[in-house]
């Protein structure tokens, strides 16, 4: 086997997933209906329900879901060998999260645009629902604060980053101008933005930007993570047109272009390279490094981005939503939003199984369980790149490096307006009513509270990260569950969305038990992240029973009717 051959098999598989699987989704399970309106223009406000165009929401939805993860935990994974790793990458996105979000944008889209937390106190009642609260208020904080100290790191580790990455923003700004008030056509902007956009990494790559010791004050990851936090809440207060869609957007096709480049990169090495890459990563690797875990359960929730992610159901639910034209748009948003991650998974594992020369050389990244990350697809992918396409070995490492803070930094300010949304939710379960700047300077308490928990440089970020991958795989499968109840109200095919929720939650619930006895473990206890996965695995096992039992009540009753009136009118109560 070599990348190549590789990478064309999962190019297949994902043209497979998106005009075949999906079609048969769209068509005959959730039966898009191009004549439905959405929440965009019935509850249009300019500012979170905005109708956008298919491509520019694509753009935010696949950058808001893709952050950093779809690298790091490939990059990871492939300790257990290159072959479990691209497996569940490429049928987890096929089968698993293309299914999942775009299910989870046609759910909210059919409920005003409800989140995901909203919805399960209408289909698996409100005894669960604060419960879904908790996981989904845990997870997007574990997004935000970790998020924050991957960008600090990137931005200190490689400063060819720091101008291209706050360059973006400028020229995001200009888009959503030229885009909603100068009306100009998409086409042209958007090569005139990918094109600034490179030109600023191009800058960046030649004017690295490092900080000294004391910048207002404060040390370099300090300044750093407030920074982020700053942009992240204004960012979040700001209409979506503004800055949300247009970096998306801009994001997405610069992004999309960088996946090209290193695909390229991969085929013109293996045609034209003296020396080809050769996958040098074992296929299941036999001899693991002390202290590895077993690959099974660990492996599905260490990938999870990139294969199936609960946070995506919270962006398809919490913005993309709110913003869709044309439910017929779910299928490119949704389904093509996760191939789109998919392909970033790929292209990590192709970089970090043959971006190396030696297996010395892949044995020394290696060499304990979780050394690899983006260090590793930042180096492999650089070789590759200068193997492939002749660029300097450094602005490739800058590229790659600006791909990662960018999808990182969109999460991050994504997670932020969804963290804020959950805090009003929050507060209307307990008759409180929360406006949009107390609920941000809420989470940019809270948030920074958890960062800065361990010291000014942030560690305290990551404290709770080890949670994130079962967290967030559990909550895949409580969203699923949703999905499933909607289903057999509507007697339509429940299979789709039944068979990936056992699946991912046996294994993510057998991760948190696996877990919960290493916090306990006598020698190094870590009592805190004991105590919330104890909590999140009682909201799991409470919230799994309550959706039992409401599948069973929904095969009982009544079907729903085709054309929803019953569910608008019984959101419109609720609301």
């Amino acid at each position: 086997m070599t990348p190549v051959l590789l990478m064309f098999i999962g190019l297949a598989m994902f043209v497979f997933g998106y005009f075949v699987y999906s079609k048969y989704l769209s068509k005959r399970v959730y039966k898009l209906d191009a004549s439905f309106k959405t929440p965009a223009h019935e509850l249009e406000d300019g500012v979170d329900y905005v109708p956008t165009n298919k491509y520019i929401l694509w753009g935010h939805h696949f950058t808001s879901v893709a952050g950093a993860a779809p690298i790091v935990g490939p990059a990871i994974a492939v300790i257990w060998g290159w072959l479990p790793a691209f497996l569940w990458v490429t049928l987890g996105t096929v089968l698993f999260a293309g299914m999942h979000d775009l299910v989870a944008l046609w759910a909210s889209t059919r409920n005003k645009g409800r989140s995901i937390g909203a919805l399960s106190a209408r289909y698996i009642g409100k005894r669960g629902a604060n419960l879904f609260l908790v996981v989904i208020f845990l997870l997007l904080l574990m997004v935000i604060a970790a998020f924050a100290v991957v960008i600090k790191n990137l931005l200190i580790s490689t400063p060819t980053a720091v101008i291209p990455t706050w360059g973006a923003i400028v020229v995001a700004l200009l888009v959503g101008v030229a885009v909603y008030r100068l009306r100009w056509p998409l086409v042209p902007i958007t090569i005139v933005g990918v094109v600034a956009l490179y030109a600023l990494i191009v800058l960046g790559n030649q004017v690295p930007v490092v900080l000294p010791e004391s910048t207002l004050g404060m040390s370099p990851a300090t300044f750093w993570i407030v920074a982020l936090f700053v942009y992240g809440a204004i960012a979040s207060l700001l209409p979506v047109w503004v800055l949300l869609q247009p970096r998306d957007y801009i994001n997405g096709v610069q992004l999309f272009v960088g996946l090209g480049l290193l695909y390229g990169a991969v085929l013109l090495a293996t045609l034209f390279a003296a020396d080809k890459p050769q996958i040098v990563a074992p296929m299941i690797n036999m001899d693991l490094p002390a202290g590895t875990p077993s690959l099974v359960p660990l492996l599905f929730v260490t990938i999870a981005c990139g294969a199936i992610s609960g946070f995506h159901g919270m962006v398809s639910s919490g913005t993309s939503s709110k913003q869709l034209d044309k439910e017929t748009d779910a299928r490119f948003v949704g389904y093509f939003g996760a191939v789109g991650e998919g392909l970033l998974a790929l292209g990590t594992i192709l970089a970090v199984i043959g971006g190396f020369r030696t297996v010395a050389e892949w044995d020394e990244v290696y060499s304990s369980f979780g050394a690899g990350g983006v260090g590793a697809f930042v180096q492999g992918g650089a070789a590759l790149m200068a193997s492939g396409i002749g660029l300097p070995a450094s602005l490739s490492a800058t590229v790659l490096a600006t791909m990662a803070v960018l999808f990182a930094a969109t999460t991050m300010d994504t997670g932020m307006r969804l963290l804020r949304f959950v805090v009003q939710e929050i507060g209307d379960s307990m008759r409180i009513r929360i406006t949009k700047i107390p609920a941000t300077i809420t989470v940019v308490i809270v948030g920074l509270g958890l960062t800065f928990s361990q010291g000014l440089g942030g560690d305290g970020g990551l404290r709770i990260w080890p949670l994130f991958g079962t967290t967030n795989q559990l909550m895949a499968s409580l969203t699923l569950s949703i999905i499933a109840v909607m289903l057999i109200r509507k007697r339509r095919n429940p299979l789709p969305a039944l068979l990936p929720l056992v699946f991912v939650f046996i294994m993510s619930f057998w991760a948190a038990i696996d877990q919960l006895t290493s916090f306990a473990d006598p020698a190094q206890p870590d009592w805190l992240l004991f105590v919330l996965d104890v909590i999140i695995i009682i909201a799991s096992i409470w919230v799994a029973i309550e959706a039992v039992i409401a599948m069973r009540k929904a095969a009982r009753e009544p079907p729903e009717p085709e054309d929803d009136d019953v569910n608008a009118q019984a959101v419109r109560e609720e609301v």
